[in-house]
């Protein structure tokens, strides 16, 4: 049995214990399918990553995302924890503040922002796209979903690399006062993923709830590859909230948390979903 190098983060967090933590083990580049999966499993929670070595030239890093029951090609608050990660462990060094991370989904950009001592990852997500290959259930297209007024757009199924139904409500209040039927998510055509939004009216330019009982997570804190899906739909029908294309989601309020997710996109309709990382343990695995 190896010991290895492991830590745990809070990532899209303000403070220590507001966003969403992030087990990251390092050294894994021998490590099976079957052993990650177990341990992901058993850390409990929405993700975990383990780093390898790269297999592409132009990659600084390389990494593995599980859920608790299944690999991503894609997600974002490992994605920005990992970058963060990567440079904690000096596994990589950027170049004019750019990475690049390797991942299942491909070769994805990374922007570093440094205040002092605080260093904020941004990943430019992969293409979003929406999937007309599934329809919407009824109970879905509705005015009313569980009781809470649908907003303009209708609801659709967007893939980024993780497939999410995306749902707009009326306002605020709706989003932070859903009480969702979580069976009814898990069944869910193509996905038994469903995140719910609105323009946010006190504190945030958008306000975001995610609800992944399909891969073992009732409610997640933060989720930047749906933040990074609703971005690109939101900028397709003209819509992005904020200023000059970037703005501020929140998320996680009603668990517990408070996360502050930094939405940007790019000259080439790219999205970038960034936010602060905290290193809130750290130590060694057996595994």
């Amino acid at each position: 049995m190896q010991t290895r190098r492991y830590i745990q983060l809070d990532v899209f967090a303000p403070r220590p214990g507001a966003g969403n933590p992030l087990a990251v083990v390092y050294d894994a580049g021998d490590i099976d399918d079957a052993a990650m999966q177990a341990f992901a499993a058993w850390t409990n929670l929405s993700e975990t990553v383990f780093f390898l070595p790269p297999t592409a030239a132009q990659a600084d890093y390389r990494i593995r995302i599980f859920t608790p029951r299944m690999e991503l090609p894609f997600a974002g608050h490992p994605s920005v924890g990992a970058a963060w990660a990567a440079l904690d462990a000096g596994l990589a060094r950027e170049r004019d503040g750019r990475l690049v991370q390797e991942c299942a989904a491909g070769l994805l950009p990374v922007r570093i922002d440094r205040d002092g001592d605080d260093v904020q990852p941004s990943v430019r997500s992969p293409q979003a796209r929406v999937r007309e290959d599934v329809a919407a259930p009824a109970w879905l297209v509705a005015d009313t979903v569980w009781g809470a007024a649908r907003g303009a757009l209708a609801p659709a199924l967007w893939n980024n690399g993780p497939d999410w139904w995306l749902l707009e409500l009326a306002d605020e209040a709706a989003v932070r006062g859903l009480r969702p039927d979580l069976t009814a998510i898990a069944g869910l055509p193509g996905s038994g993923k469903l995140a719910v939004f609105a323009r946010g009216e006190s504190d945030s330019d958008l306000v975001v709830r995610a609800f992944a009982p399909a891969v073992g997570i009732a409610e997640d804190p933060a989720t930047g590859s749906v933040n990074a899906s609703i971005a690109a739909l939101l900028h397709r029908h003209g819509r992005l909230p904020g200023r000059g294309r970037r703005y501020i989601a929140s998320q996680g309020r009603e668990i517990g948390r408070d996360a502050r997710l930094a939405l940007e996109v790019d000259d080439e309709d790219g999205v970038w979903v960034g936010g602060r990382v905290h290193a809130v343990i750290r130590g060694t695995v057996d595994w």
